[in-house]
């Protein structure tokens, strides 16, 4: 019995299988573990994906992930400097904040900061950025450039958490009192007022702090002394919900280690100190109430270790931030956008 020819086609005829791309997503999405939703983690899942052309058409979509997790990692995407980070940042925010008095600006890029100058081996400790101000980033991003030898992680909390956390009767006070940042710019300490308002004249300084609600007092040719009376909590504006919003470990002497602290007393007076905090009423923050606060804020946070191009995207009025000691070299970068004025925040 005779059998059919078998016709071979060419790979020419072959018509290949359609491929819907209308739902695929060039970004997966992780957490560090099943149980812990801050920071949501973002990775290509393609190559070569463009993290500043997604952002900007996803813009919606990160605000949204944002509110949920109070922060985003965004792995793995090449970036590598300051130029990235400005690009990059400008598609997630609608607009970034380009006159920052207390960072020092990176020169390769118009509204990209260099992180906070401190000694390596002291931690910075959790801020949520500009809180002691009138005005403040909503966002703030930060992308690792170079990571440390040892250590400097950049700790985050969610202010949600800690608010919850608190001890009744110490958030109460918080919440009922506020809190009075008294903030002393001598020469040869901290910033200077001359780079933190931008300016050599008085007068403008006067104008400026009267316009932010700040007290403003001279005391010598080059002693400057501001108060602002602040919110402790408040309600977050997208998602209703309160937080712990503040500065009171960075300002409080308390929360200094005991070395430093030991030599800013010998020097100054309580009330000349560069940097100290009240209750809004000026009534003393007690030890002991910081020491809480303090196990509050570390009982809840979270570490990951740098990895050089990661960027950590911050709802800053949910999620607060430290830095931990470091061995070598670290170099972070800073943007911040999208400001919130308190008159804005109920």
């Amino acid at each position: 019995m005779a059998t059919a020819p078998v016709v071979r086609k060419s790979l020419g005829d072959i018509r290949r299988k359609a491929v819907d791309l209308t739902n695929f997503n060039p970004v997966k999405e992780s957490l560090l573990s099943p149980d812990q939703a801050l920071p949501l983690i973002m990775e290509p899942a393609a190559e070569q994906v463009d993290l500043a052309d997604w952002a900007r058409s996803k813009r919606d979509y990160i605000n949204e992930k944002q509110s949920i997790h109070g922060g985003i990692l965004f792995r793995g995407f090449g970036l590598k400097g300051a130029a990235d980070h400005e690009r990059v940042t400008s598609a997630i925010c609608n607009e970034l904040y380009g006159d920052y008095g207390d960072l020092p600006r990176e020169d390769a890029a118009d509204k990209i900061y260099t992180s906070t100058w401190y000694p390596n081996d002291k931690s910075i400790l959790y801020h949520n950025e500009s809180s002691h101000m009138s005005s403040w980033p909503s966002k703030i991003n930060f992308l690792s450039v170079k990571v440390a030898e040892e250590g400097g992680c950049t700790p985050i909390v969610d202010c949600r958490k800690v608010y919850a956390d608190l001890d009744p009767e110490v958030r109460e006070m918080f919440e009922t009192k506020g809190v009075t940042y008294v903030r002393n710019f001598a020469e040869g300490l901290d910033v200077s007022w001359q780079r933190f308002f931008s300016t050599d004249d008085r007068d403008v300084v006067e104008k400026s702090c009267a316009a932010a609600g700040m007290t403003c007092e001279w005391r010598g040719e080059n002693f400057l002394r501001v108060s602002q009376k602040c919110r402790a909590v408040l309600k977050h504006p997208r998602t209703g919900e309160k937080v712990f919003f503040n500065q009171v470990q960075l300002h409080h002497i308390h929360c200094v280690d005991k070395e430093t602290r030991d030599s800013l007393l010998s020097i100054f007076k309580e009330e000349d100190l560069p940097r100290h905090v009240y209750f809004g009423d000026m009534t003393p923050i007690s030890n002991e109430v910081m020491d809480h606060v303090g196990e509050v804020y570390e009982r809840n946070a979270i570490r990951f270790q740098w990895q050089a191009g990661d960027l950590v995207a911050l709802d800053n009025m949910l999620v607060a931030h430290a830095r931990d000691p470091f061995v070598g070299t670290r170099k972070v970068v800073v943007a911040m956008g999208d400001m919130v004025n308190d008159k804005d925040v109920a």
